[in-house]
């Protein structure tokens, strides 16, 4: 049964040269590689969290663009049950991309980031747009995301 509502705002920071930027990360047992961005606060605006989340998480002062897409269909939390998942994306614009501390390979966690089952680790990577596909996120609203990027980068071509 649902009882609760959680509000997760990403950013989609596209770089012509490097590709998109994702973050892997392992979340109480599991590995995903996602967008960044994390949960709304209360009294919070979406673009304020998306910020806040850029700075917490990569150090980077970024500026929010247009939005992307808010989920709009039935979505269970993938990590807490009993959580219905609402996400909201937006284009990320950051004056400098070799400001984010990014790794070469997926999920490039020490043995100790990742010891603990309920522990918490992220990195950074850019996967170039000629290797994006849906396949390379694993929620289901990150791959709609994906399917929208290709479909905006075939179209300017």
């Amino acid at each position: 049964m649902i009882n609760e509502i959680t509000l997760r705002v990403y950013g989609i920071v596209i770089d012509p040269i490097k590709g998109v930027l994702v973050s892997d990360e392992y979340i109480r047992g599991s590995f995903f590689t996602k967008f960044p961005g994390g949960g709304l606060e209360m009294g919070e605006g979406t673009r304020d969290c998306l910020k806040r989340e850029f700075m917490e998480e990569t150090g980077v002062e970024v500026e929010i663009g247009e939005h992307i897409y808010t989920t709009d269909y039935f979505q269970p939390s993938a990590f807490r049950e009993g959580q219905q998942f609402i996400g909201i994306y937006y284009k990320v614009i950051v004056k400098d991309s070799s400001a984010f501390k990014v790794a070469n390979n997926p999920f490039a966690f020490q043995p100790s980031d990742i010891q603990d089952p309920n522990g918490e680790a992220e990195s950074l990577r850019w996967i170039p747009l000629t290797a994006l596909s849906e396949n390379s996120v694993q929620l289901p609203t990150d791959k709609i995301i994906v399917k929208k990027i290709l479909e905006e980068t075939l179209n300017l071509s």
